[in-house]
């Protein structure tokens, strides 16, 4: 193979695993992709959390969620779950859905499709095993989707989903306030909420800054008249 056509095959298989990245820019999937946004049913709000499930911090989003009487979408990380089981098995009894963040949290920059497609389809085995049902749902680490990632998730039967709106409570000033303004600048009917249960890639105790701004969260929701729940009751738009 000469020179530039090696070039050209390069190319090719770097637009293919980098392309889908695009998607991460909220104002072009809003338009372009509006159930990759996770825009569903205009009068619900989809609520996530990413990263868990953590011994240390989930458990409080489970009793707070309880007080409210919310039920929400929990993207796990398939090594997370396998260390603590018992804890995936409460989210679900407590009526929560599990969904795929993948194994690990790892970074998306170099391809690695067969890796994708086995990390894949073990977590989402992990989680039909731990909740009694096969997952629906896929978010890829970052929110970065790639190539290899999508088709991963195709393979393993997942929907990819990502936000529309977040409360960047992973960083080390968030604080309770700040992520409930966050969120609620973006936010509205059909839109899905993107927040952490775990500091595991966060800054240590960023989830503090998510559980105290859930109260106002859920409350500005319900006093818009917007019900809150899981993306399976969101009625994505396809």
């Amino acid at each position: 193979m000469n020179a530039a056509r090696a070039a050209g095959v390069l190319g090719a298989v770097a637009a293919w695993h980098i392309g889908p990245a695009a998607t991460w820019l909220p104002g072009a999937r809003a338009a372009l992709w509006p159930g990759l946004d996770g825009r569903g049913d205009p009068s619900h709000v989809a609520l996530t959390f990413d990263d868990g499930p953590d011994p240390v911090s989930t458990p409080h989003f489970l009793r707070a969620l309880d007080a409210l009487s919310v039920r929400a979408t929990f993207f796990v990380l398939g090594a997370r779950l396998a260390r603590h089981p018992a804890l995936g098995r409460l989210i679900a009894a407590e009526g929560h859905e599990l969904a795929v963040h993948g194994w690990r949290h790892d970074r998306p920059w170099c391809p690695h499709p067969l890796r994708d497609v086995r990390d894949l389809a073990r977590t989402a085995d992990l989680v039909a095993e731990t909740a009694g049902r096969r997952p629906l749902w896929y978010r890829p680490a970052y929110g970065v989707l790639t190539g290899g990632r999508w088709a991963a998730a195709r393979s393993a039967g997942l929907r990819t989903v990502l936000w529309s709106a977040w409360g960047r409570d992973w960083t080390a000033g968030a604080t309770a306030s700040g992520v409930r303004a966050e969120v609620t600048r973006t936010l509205r009917g059909g839109g899905t909420v993107l927040l952490h249960d775990s500091d595991v890639v966060s800054a240590p105790g960023a989830w503090r800054a998510a559980l105290g701004a859930l109260p106002g969260l859920v409350g500005e929701c319900r006093r818009r008249g917007l019900r809150v729940g899981t993306l399976a009751g969101h009625g994505l738009i396809e």
